[in-house]
């Protein structure tokens, strides 16, 4: 059997499995590793590089563009600048779009290899079946949203950039919240001590996103109505904790795929011309 299109470049495969076995057979052929790297490290390198990459915008911010980053309509005094104000500056701009577009592969990588954790877990139970294909779409959803509003930043469109980040916050909650759900019932059938430790701890990440979100809604509500001294400050740390916590419920996926490992394999076959 060939693979189609071999003449014109060589097939590169992801595959995520638990063992590794040198010169995987795939459609016939045998296949050289290429990169093997486990899941738990590929999580972590996905989730620290927005992580670090907004730490770095908001200090950057706060040093250098502190006037810039906390001025309002209000003109009142503010101390802490919001996360789409540190992402609009330069270079802030450029670090944040480096981290987000770097680390948006491996996201999708994440979510691909849930939904067919999720399938293989659920075939044949019908409610939490069609819950897999939901939580897919809006962790899609999710990721799409934060480069809308990465890659569109609040001072070149601002409606483009608002419209992103309310489908980057709308997605993950119900991302969140159909995650908890499933692992609710992975839960009820493991005996896995892992997996009750992830289910107990997604579900106190997305309770503290649920409190955070409400809290930096609050404050962005009260400082437009009555512009008062501190109020966008709080909202831009409770905006900061809504990030946070989305990040660290994502990273409890090392918990989930604790012995997988990423492999890249490539074709041994040469080119011909």
């Amino acid at each position: 059997m060939h693979l189609p299109l071999q003449d014109v470049f060589k097939s590169y495969v992801f595959t995520v499995q638990t063992k590794m076995l040198q010169g995987s057979s795939i459609l016939g052929h045998e296949r050289p590793l290429v990169i093997r790297v486990s899941f738990p490290a590929c999580v972590v390198a996905t989730v620290c590089l927005p992580l670090l990459g907004l730490i770095t915008c908001v200090f950057i911010s706060s040093i250098f563009h502190y006037e810039d980053s906390t001025s309002t309509h209000c003109q009142v005094p503010n101390y802490l600048p919001s996360i789409s104000a540190s992402i609009s500056l330069s270079p802030e701009c450029y670090i944040w779009r480096f981290c987000i577009g770097l680390h948006s592969a491996p996201r999708i990588l994440v979510a691909f290899t849930y939904f067919k954790f999720y399938k293989t877990r659920f075939s044949s139970r019908c409610p939490e079946s069609s819950l897999c294909c939901f939580n897919l779409a809006f962790s899609i959803c999710e990721n799409l949203g934060l480069l809308l509003l990465t890659y569109v930043s609040s001072s070149e469109t601002y409606f483009v950039h608002k419209e992103g980040f309310v489908l980057f916050i709308v997605s993950s909650l119900i991302h969140m919240l159909i995650t908890c759900r499933l692992w609710k019932t992975i839960k009820k059938y493991s005996l896995s001590p892992e997996d009750a430790k992830s289910h107990y701890w997604k579900v106190r990440f997305l309770l503290l996103n649920v409190s955070f979100c409400a809290f930096a809604v609050f404050f962005y509500w009260k400082h437009n109505m009555y512009c008062e001294s501190g109020s966008y400050t709080l909202f831009a740390l409770f905006e900061y904790l809504v990030v946070f916590s989305n990040m660290a419920f994502h990273l409890t996926a090392v918990w989930d795929f604790k012995s997988r490992e990423v492999m890249v394999i490539s074709s041994s076959e040469d080119k011909d011309f």
